[in-house]
């Protein structure tokens, strides 16, 4: 059993109160593989250019990363982001973004994962999430979605229409307010569940996130951690740990999905205490089995 990602993989800047990185690794798709693979094995649909260089390949293969679904454009230059974080860690100003190669990017799902019976649909453009969906062969897959509000602001139709073919969707506390122009988490959650997901989480950032399904829901506290270094990819460390968790289970319960949001919540304290993925993947098994045991057993 292996979990399919779809997302970014990116070149990130990322400048916080503790230091400042160039051109690391980044991108949804790679924290997800990553804290994923953990778990399960993971496999990539993504796209990179000409300049992404085999050091990065190899972290992945490192992790028993599928790369067969990762274009290589010889063309155009790799997806890149740049970004500097307040004081407070909660607020960061984007300084420079640079599609690149995102502008060409036509998900292809390469034929042996078209019967995927995981799929983590991480933070692209809806209208690459629709083509995914579109090339899925197991009807009986559970999919997830990450969103954002560029998406709400820009893509809603598309959004909307990814919403509705979805299991599971992951969007943060202001996003789904936004969503359904409703300034209430509960109400707006509710409103949401008649589009057709069966379960919604919402991140509450350094809060925490809440997990609901249209009868239940679940809050799980954020791990605690002393020095917060860099924010950047928590939540799709949270995607990677949930879902890989799930996968490595084979149960798509509420009460499965409750611990996997813990493994899911794991992750991102891992992702947060380094620059870009430089802790998620040099992990060790004890690490991420004592920090469970410390804070949900």
């Amino acid at each position: 059993m292996s979990l399919l990602v779809v997302g970014t993989v990116a070149f990130d800047s990322i400048e916080t109160p503790f230091g400042k990185k160039e051109k690391i690794l980044g991108g949804a798709a790679t924290y997800t593989c990553f804290t994923s693979s953990y778990f399960t094995n993971s496999n990539i649909v993504s796209i990179v250019g000409y300049d992404f260089p085999k050091k990065h390949e190899e972290k992945f293969v490192n992790h028993n990363i599928d790369l067969v679904g990762l274009e290589h454009h010889k063309e155009i230059k790799t997806f890149f982001w740049s970004g500097k974080y307040r004081d407070n860690m909660n607020m960061r100003d984007t300084i420079d973004t640079q599609l690149n190669v995102l502008e060409v990017f036509n998900p292809i799902i390469p034929d042996k994962h078209k019967n995927a019976n995981y799929v983590m649909l991480g933070n692209v453009i809806p209208s690459a999430q629709l083509k995914v969906l579109e090339q899925l062969e197991n009807s009986n897959a559970l999919v997830a979605m990450d969103t954002m509000n560029l998406w709400i602001e820009n893509a809603y139709d598309d959004l909307i229409k990814v919403i509705k073919k979805v299991d599971i969707l992951m969007i943060n506390d202001q996003e789904i307010q936004q969503l359904q122009n409703i300034d209430n988490i509960e109400k707006a959650v509710e409103k949401t569940f008649l589009l057709g997901p069966s379960y919604i989480i919402v991140k509450l950032g350094s809060e925490g996130s809440i997990l609901f399904s249209k009868k239940e829901k679940f809050s799980c506290e954020a791990v605690r951690i002393n020095k917060v270094i860099d924010p950047t990819g928590a939540g799709d460390s949270f995607a990677g740990g949930f879902m890989g968790y799930l996968c490595s289970t084979q149960e798509k319960s509420f009460k499965n999905m409750k611990k996997a949001i813990q493994w899911g919540t794991v992750m991102a304290s891992f992702c947060v205490q380094g620059f870009g993925t430089e802790t998620i993947v040099n992990l060790k098994k004890e690490d991420y089995l004592s920090r469970f045991k410390a804070n949900f057993s």
